[in-house]
């Protein structure tokens, strides 16, 4: 197995302190937003393998290039077949310090088109105003560490009927109507177009009335008030009502599927996702926002919050079962005294501290530090503290 060397992206949004609490280091005084694990084109993991394998000898390479070099060896044949010869996910911890971008994601199919669409046009990748980045979808799962807020899912529309209505403000009473009077799919559609193709200058003065409303109020309000002091002005800021407001403790998790409009607003977590880059966004960001195409992504259903919690067995495995094959997230809290744990399976994996400092073979973890570990690579897990492990349903 190989010690990773990661990446951690400076992203506007991102706690200047929670990640260098974790790692033991002193924070730089800019944010630090998210620490990316895998072979991500982007910010692939490095690391430095004693044997050479094709790619030179004690040198530090890019984990990307050592799948490359021998896909088969690195993630199994089953992994292979299954997904390609490249690592399906990408394992993070982040850090949000302010709301991230209101945003959805595709399914596959959605993603395949959307991509294929905008290729056919000649749509430069890195154009700002390109939505499809590659063809795959982006189910992902965020579990907390330290108590973490979101925002996950369409409410029903009577209680944000009931949330707006109790601001007082005009303008946001045609939006009350319609989530009374109109059935729930009709009605969070048509109040999700409104807010999005409003007159920007009367929706900054909406925002400006709801805000300052919000913080009068507090309590089940007190969120968009803090959303607005980040986005003063920004439509996100009354598109955020509409969605369920989530609070997790450490430990608990939420799954985030296809076409669910979501959103992280402060707080440290482990986050695993499939391999992508398509994100639509809704609000809460400068950058491009493509409704006719988001419109089109987001499912327009209410629906209760899902935090998931756990599933221990008797291997001491807690699992966080997510109906994905991309990625399979899992914790172990090793006791002291603990007898060993056999990690070793026919799929690749990384394994996260987050606690403590357990052994894996003949190395010793550190708070925020990860291993790779090659398929039917024998790994051993021993000590104490907490491991996260992130691999492949195949």
């Amino acid at each position: 197995m190989d010690r990773l060397s990661n990446t951690v992206r400076p992203y506007a949004w991102g706690s200047t302190t929670a990640i260098p609490e974790l790692l033991g280091t002193a924070p730089t005084g800019e944010p630090q937003a998210e620490m990316w694990m895998g072979a991500h084109p982007g910010a692939p993991s490095r690391l430095t393998r004693p044997t050479g394998n094709g790619l030179g000898t004690g040198t530090e390479q890019a984990l990307s290039d050592i799948i490359a070099a021998d896909p088969e060896r690195e993630l199994g044949p089953a992994a292979v077949r299954a997904f390609g010869p490249r690592l399906p996910f990408l394992l993070k911890l982040l850090a949000a310090g302010a709301p991230l971008s209101l945003q959805v994601h595709p399914d596959l199919a959605q993603a395949r088109q959307g991509y294929a669409d905008e290729e056919s046009r000649g749509i430069p990748v890195d154009a700002p105003h390109r939505t499809y980045k590659d063809a795959n979808h982006k189910p992902e799962l965020v579990c907390a560490l330290t108590p973490f807020e979101g925002l996950c899912g369409f409410r029903r529309p009577a209680e944000t009927a009931a949330l707006m209505g109790a601001l007082g403000v005009d303008s946001l009473k045609p939006y009350v109507d319609l989530l009374r009077a109109h059935p729930e799919e009709a009605a969070l559609r048509e109040v999700l177009t409104a807010i999005l193709s409003a007159e920007p200058d009367a929706m900054a003065r909406t925002v400006e009335e709801a805000a300052e409303a919000a913080e009068r109020l507090g309590g089940a309000h007190a969120p968009y008030a803090q959303i607005a002091r980040h986005y003063p002005g920004d439509p996100g800021v009354i598109a955020a009502m509409l969605l369920n407001h989530v609070r997790l403790q450490p430990g608990e998790a939420m799954f985030l599927g296809a076409g669910v409009p979501h959103a992280y607003l402060d707080g440290l977590g482990v986050e695993v996702m499939a391999n992508s880059d398509n994100v639509l966004r809704c609000g809460l960001t400068p950058k491009h926002v493509d409704v006719p195409e988001l419109l089109r992504i987001v499912r327009f259903e209410a629906t209760d919050p899902d935090i998931l919690r756990p599933e221990a067995s008797p291997t001491g495995e807690e699992l966080y079962d997510t109906p994905v094959d991309e990625f399979r997230l899992s914790r172990y809290v090793l006791p002291a005294g603990g007898t060993p744990v056999d990690l070793t399976t026919a799929a690749p994996q990384i394994l996260l501290c987050t606690a403590g400092g357990p052994q894996t073979g003949e190395l010793t973890l550190a708070p925020g530090e990860a291993v790779f570990v090659p398929a039917d690579e024998t790994v051993e897990v021993t000590g104490t503290g907490t491991l996260f492990r992130a691999t492949v349903v195949i």
